[in-house]
């Protein structure tokens, strides 16, 4: 699936260097695997983004009665569904 060119092409075309993402991203284009436009946002303001990647980690790997990899199953049939990379 490919991902339709970003509007914000700061953010897009500058990164902050020392976000974790930047290299993720990199790997991700050099195994020439789409990049999922959230990981611009994370890489080019990671101290606003602190609060969702928490978040986000509490909810898929946090206590809960489901597995983690079932959880990770709902979130990718889910965005599926919704024609959106996961």
């Amino acid at each position: 699936m490919d991902v339709e060119p970003m509007f914000l092409r700061d953010v897009e075309n500058h990164p902050d260097r020392h976000s974790g993402y930047v290299g993720l991203m990199k790997q991700l284009q050099a195994a020439r695997f789409p990049v999922s436009q959230i990981f611009y946002l994370f890489a080019f303001k990671p101290d606003r983004t602190k609060h969702l990647e928490r978040f986000t980690q509490g909810v898929m790997r946090g206590p809960s009665p489901l597995a983690p990899g079932l959880r990770e199953l709902i979130a990718a049939f889910t965005s599926q569904q919704n024609r959106c990379l996961f």
